[in-house]
């Protein structure tokens, strides 16, 4: 092994303890949540759904790749591929889904509170639950083709129509099937991605509004209610904006790598690093707003 694989294997371990300690600790919180009795808000069931997506993610791309980088070879066959790249496909996709529907139902929460707003924010509140179920669902069929696409690593000669990497392959057709398979996960994607841009644009400026009309209001309590929502608000923004960013920035790293039959150790690395980069920044975003909930339920949990 060289100096070169085991520097890349130590930054993806990292990568992936900073990400699984994160993640881990917002799981643990909800579950002693549920465990002792209470129930889950809207918005902490679609926390709890990104979060479980965030942790398979990582699992299911960055130890693969970093076994790669100190050494291993064929720890995978050819129905471990499939699965742990069809289990990534769908975590990609729910993370995805479960930023869009979080960006817009917290638009919908910090709306005005008229009659037609309340209607709305009811029919969210009690279909989000469902939501996130059918988001999973979605998931698992929008990717039934990357089994199909996927299999163990192949050293025979005949490769040509096989881009590999260190420890899978991929096939690459070019049928219709393929074509109209592409054409729908990226209409999705950009869909979520488009509804992820209008919710962060209109919960900004929601929040520009409330600061300047913020000076006349006197009344302590709602102070505390609206500086709570805002602070939620801002990470949710933060966290939309960090999703784009990574997303944008893998996917020229797809481009770029297409063009390549063996792609090099680096550019294999930091297309690793960007597609894990959300997952692992998610949870501490999330937890500047839970962190005083968090110590709360650990406390009654003991004494408990």
């Amino acid at each position: 092994m060289s100096s070169e694989n085991f520097a890349m294997g130590i930054f993806l371990f990292s990568q992936i303890t900073v990400g699984m300690l994160g993640n881990s600790s917002i799981l643990i919180h909800y579950i002693i949540l549920i465990s002792t009795g209470k129930s889950l808000m809207p918005k902490d069931q679609i926390i709890g759904h990104l979060t479980f997506a965030n942790c398979l993610s990582v699992i299911s791309k960055a130890i693969p790749q970093t076994l790669s980088n100190y050494g291993f070879k064929d720890f995978l066959n050819d129905i471990g591929c499939k699965l742990i790249n069809y289990i990534y496909r769908i975590t990609r996709g729910m993370s995805l889904y479960a930023m869009c529907l979080l960006s817009c139902f917290q638009a919908i929460t910090i709306s005005p509170s008229n009659s037609r707003w309340m209607i709305i924010k009811h029919r969210a509140t009690k279909y989000i639950g469902p939501s996130c179920s059918v988001g999973w669902l979605v998931n698992l069929f929008l990717n039934i083709m990357t089994p199909v696409t996927v299999s163990g690593p192949r050293y025979n000669k005949n490769v040509t129509k096989w881009k590999i990497n260190e420890y899978c392959s991929w096939f690459v057709y070019g049928n219709v099937g393929t074509a109209l398979s592409m054409f729908i996960l990226c209409f999705s994607d950009g869909l979520c991605l488009g509804l992820m841009a209008c919710s962060s644009v209109s919960m900004v400026s929601r929040l520009y509004r409330h600061k300047r009309q913020v000076q006349h209001i006197h009344s302590s309590q709602h102070l505390l209610n609206a500086s709570a929502e805002n602070r939620a608000t801002q990470s949710i923004v933060i966290l939309v904006c960090t999703f784009v960013i990574s997303y944008l920035l893998s996917s020229i790293m797809v481009m770029l790598m297409a063009y390549s039959k063996y792609p090099m150790l680096l550019r294999v690395t930091v297309f690793t690093f960007l597609e894990t980069c959300f997952p692992i920044v998610c949870p501490f975003v999330l937890m500047s707003n839970i962190k005083h909930s968090i110590s709360l339920v650990f406390f009654c949990f003991c004494r408990r």
